[in-house]
């Protein structure tokens, strides 16, 4: 019986995450079990999404599978960025370079600010009156 051969990567952005796993095809994209345009609807979701394939020049000869979950939808397209790089330095870690220099290796931590008490937001306080 033949194994599959798979490259498994997990992005991270906000609340969202994402497990991608590449297998050797023919350039297949889904996303939940949908396909990719269906899923990521704007330019800039499908643009970043698909980023790392692009600039690495491996978008033809990989098919890739994604669940994603949490968060909204562009939080979701950054976490699959990030797990098709993962994927990506997996197959050949000598794409990491590459990767890097386009800075999609490291996780964007940035998330949402707890709202605190007393306050009306994270930030934004009570409207104060002097009289």
């Amino acid at each position: 019986m033949a194994e599959l051969v798979q490259y498994y990567g997990t992005g991270r952005r906000k609340s969202a995450i994402a497990r991608v796993y590449l297998r050797p095809g023919s350039g297949d994209f889904k996303v939940n079990g949908r396909p990719f345009e269906q899923y990521f609807v704007t330019e800039s979701q499908r643009s970043s999404a698909r980023q790392p394939l692009l600039s690495t020049e491996t978008a033809a000869t990989f098919n890739v599978l994604a669940r994603v979950s949490g968060g909204g939808v562009n939080g979701q397209a950054d976490a699959v960025k990030l797990g098709i790089a993962r994927a990506l330095m997996l197959f050949n870690i000598e794409l990491r370079k590459k990767l890097k220099a386009e800075g999609m290796v490291s996780r964007d931590s940035r998330s949402k600010e707890r709202k605190k008490y007393g306050q009306k937001g994270a930030r934004k306080r009570f409207q104060y009156s002097k009289r």
